[in-house]
């Protein structure tokens, strides 16, 4: 409808109006309300045809089946339409027949987060792969559950390699010690490949990363010495992989390479060398234990000979009361005492003349020697 059958149709108007028996001023009015509203209607379609009209003609174009209508209801729907367009011509170009991938469920993915274009580029993807099953559905899911399902298929096509341990790790290699106590130090690399079906709910790259690290340090402890290790460093890939450490994980693992092997420190003789210090600290804490016994037994003893000195000393200083009192009661004579006198100085000559022989026999013993 243009301008000119506007007004021509607006002035029909009015000569029917003045046949009703309207005046020129209440005919005039409507007329120029009716002309306004015309105009309104015009200014849409011209708003709706330069906004919609470059996403319709593509979809038109290429049979994606997206009309004008479903473009003015994603907009009150506060969907992005040229993402919902382009995910659909992608799809009709790559020929997917998912019935599930229909407007209303990619729209419903955009409203629910989603990324919609990278999920179609991950179908579309996973079809030209012939080799990767992945459905509308199970893509919408990973997407949602915040992988990056695009990388994944990516990943499932083409295997990712891991370092273990990753780069930039406090160590830089892993650490473990044979039966024979020698340390190695390993870094290896794991080739994994996606596991879609595993994707939700499914162990990271970090639970990947501890696994492996955890199974070559088993396989190295299990090595009855470290040269044996050296000689066939394919003895720890083995030993890993039948352990199936990619169960319950996003990833399937291909295969596990040792990049570099090198000879630690003797942690066995290290090991040794401490317990025998130890041992050391013990038997010398024993030893000065039962020298501060000993100690204390002999200070008890010389505590002893003193009391029985004194005890003697004692005994001495009543000698001379019992002779006094043996005076006094005529029990002892002076000739008693004078013969007990010469009795002990009997007694103390010959002591002296023992030891004085004594000492002679010594001294000719020693000159015999020499």
């Amino acid at each position: 409808m243009d301008l000119g059958s506007s007004i021509s149709t607006l002035t029909s108007f009015g000569a029917d109006l003045r046949l009703l028996g309207l005046d020129a001023g209440e005919i005039s009015g409507l007329a120029l309300i009716l002309a306004l509203l015309v105009i309104g209607f015009i200014l849409v379609l011209v708003l709706v045809f330069a906004n919609y009209f470059g996403l319709w003609i593509q979809s038109f174009l290429t049979g994606a089946g997206v009309g004008i209508g479903d473009l003015i209801g994603m907009t009150f729907r506060k969907v992005n339409a040229r993402s919902i367009v382009r995910s659909r011509i992608m799809a009709v170009q790559a020929g997917l027949d998912d019935p599930a991938m229909t407007g209303d469920a990619l729209e419903a993915h955009y409203l629910a987060g989603g990324n919609v274009q990278q999920v179609v580029r991950a179908v579309i993807a996973a079809k030209k792969a012939k080799t990767i099953s992945l459905t509308f559905r199970e893509a919408a899911a990973i997407d949602l559950a915040g992988r990056d399902v695009l990388e994944s298929v990516k990943t499932s096509v083409y295997p990712k390699v891991i370092d273990c341990p990753p780069r930039g790790a406090v160590k830089p290699s892993l650490d473990a010690v044979a039966k024979d106590g020698i340390q190695l130090k390993v870094r290896a690399r794991v080739t994994v490949r996606a596991n879609l079906q595993q994707l939700i709910g499914g162990a990271t790259e970090e639970t990947i990363i501890a696994r492996v690290g955890e199974g070559i340090v088993s396989a190295i402890g299990s090595a009855k010495n470290h040269a044996a290790v050296l000689e066939n460093p394919d003895v720890i890939s083995k030993a890993v992989l039948a352990k199936r450490l990619d169960s319950q994980t996003a990833f399937e693992i291909v295969s596990i390479d040792i990049a570099d092997i090198d000879v630690g420190a003797n942690i066995g003789a290290r090991l040794m060398a401490d317990q025998a210090e130890a041992d050391t600290q013990v038997a010398r804490a024993r030893a000065e234990g039962k020298r501060a016994s000993a100690v204390a037994e002999e200070k008890e003893m010389e505590a002893k000979i003193e009391e029985s000195r004194a005890q003697l000393v004692m005994a001495q200083a009543a000698v001379p009361e019992a002779m006094s009192e043996a005076f006094r009661t005529g029990k002892l004579h002076i000739l008693d005492y004078y013969k007990l006198q010469n009795v002990n100085a009997d007694t103390e000559m010959r002591k002296a003349i023992a030891t004085t022989g004594q000492k002679r026999q010594n001294d000719s013993s020693i000159k015999r020697g020499n």
